[in-house]
């Protein structure tokens, strides 16, 4: 009976092996992003994306494409998420379908962390190199130490051809040129086959003999030194001896190959260039705001005060990269996703030019679906509701001013 155990117990250990070793080579394919189960509060009241641009939606593999835009760094940044003293402009994609092969903030080179301050805005770019076909959700994503990834807005991008075409030449610093898609993949694949063959060969070892019941029977009894024999330690001594000589031959060959060699590079960069935005010359007060379940439209009641000297609109109203537009002033021409464009989405009570050193309290609507299906109407449900966006005005020569508001959101049910 024990022996029946114990023969089922090593099938079962077997085909764990296999099913474990099958998981490690079986990647399924993904398309898009999980932006939409990221914290409301997190994408209104951190990093603002806006006028974003995809210089392509379709590219072949090995062209490039850029995205770029500006971001503004949220002044009322939450107080449980870490200030973005160290940030890294990345893009979210699934996976390495393109290479990232530069990015800019305010016309820097940023291959490194950069330190953001708060209530500031920048330029950006990311250039990438298609690397795989098929149909990718391509974001902006700027990465903060204790705050992890926020997601930007993300647009739908084909990319064509073969990845079997796909190069990635470099130049390196004593002027060897490799393609970095190929360089020394027999000699990873010959490691890999090293090192899983050497913990395979310790596992059969080890599966060779009485497992989990006999073992647990001897523990029971008081016997669990007697399973460990003077052979199993000269062999546990043997696999350790020749572990040791395998990395110190590598790495002395190593060394004696490529004797120059660089460290990876992880300073911080300080001092971004932020934009000169031109002085504000219209105030806004959020005097309350609710969200209404039922029509899943977000109302503002807004005390607007014009200190410029031209009459100006409201024209847009931005949050979590979702846009809702005013038709009459503004319409996007950028190529803007769909999904996060309502270009009939904002409505206001009174939005006739707002003349030269007027005020006036008026109700602004911003509707659309885009609240439930990007879930940012789980905002309610935080424990700190507050919303965060930009509010971008359009005098009467088109100029645009951005007004930033921040202001609590309250649920109503009826």
């Amino acid at each position: 009976m024990k022996l029946i155990k114990d023969k089922v117990a090593k099938l079962s250990f077997v085909a764990l092996l296999i099913t474990v070793t099958a998981a490690m080579f079986y990647a399924p394919t993904a398309s898009a992003h999980g932006e939409k189960s990221q914290a409301a509060f997190m994408r209104m009241r951190t990093i603002h994306w806006f006028d974003m641009n995809w210089s392509k939606e379709e590219v072949a593999v090995n062209d490039t494409m850029t995205i770029s835009g500006k971001f503004f760094v949220f002044q009322g940044w939450p107080e449980t998420v870490d200030k973005p003293e160290v940030s890294f402009l990345n893009v979210g994609i699934p996976g390495p379908v393109f290479i990232r092969a530069g990015s800019w903030i305010g016309g820097q080179l940023v291959p490194r962390s950069v330190s953001l301050e708060l209530g500031e805005t920048y330029e950006f770019k990311v250039l990438l190199k298609a690397r795989r076909p098929g149909d990718w959700h391509v974001h902006s994503m700027m990465n903060v130490q204790g705050g992890g990834p926020i997601i930007g807005p993300g647009k739908w991008v084909t990319v064509t051809g073969s990845m079997s075409s796909f190069v990635n030449p470099i130049t390196t610093l004593t002027g060897q040129t490799i393609n970095l898609e190929t360089y020394n993949l027999d000699n990873t694949y010959m490691w890999h086959a090293i090192w899983y063959a050497i913990g395979l060969a310790w596992l059969f070892y080890w599966a060779r003999k009485p497992m989990f019941v006999p073992r647990s029977i001897a523990v029971e009894a008081g016997k669990g030194d007697s399973l460990i024999t003077a052979a199993d330690k000269k062999v546990a001594l043997g696999f350790a001896v020749g572990t040791l000589v395998i990395v110190a031959a590598s790495m002395g060959s190593t060394n004696e190959k490529f004797p120059i060699t660089t460290p990876l590079q992880a300073g911080l960069l300080r001092g971004m260039k932020s934009i000169e935005m031109p002085a504000r010359t219209v105030s806004v007060k959020v005097d309350d705001a609710t969200y209404r379940v039922p029509g899943r439209a977000m109302q503002m009641t807004l005390t607007i005060t014009n200190n410029g000297d031209s009459a100006v609109r409201l024209g847009e109203f931005n949050t979590a990269g979702v846009r809702f537009m005013e038709p009459a002033v503004a319409q996007d021409e950028s190529g803007y996703p769909d999904d996060l464009l309502a270009e009939e989405g904002l409505t206001v009570s009174d939005n006739s030019p707002l003349a030269p050193g007027q005020s006036r309290t008026v109700q602004v609507t911003a509707s659309d679906a885009a609240w439930e299906v990007y879930r940012l109407a789980d905002l309610i449900y935080d424990p700190d509701s507050r919303f965060a966006g930009l509010l971008f005005f359009y005098d009467e020569a088109g100029n645009r001013q951005m007004i930033t508001i921040d202001a609590p959101l309250i649920p109503s049910f009826i």
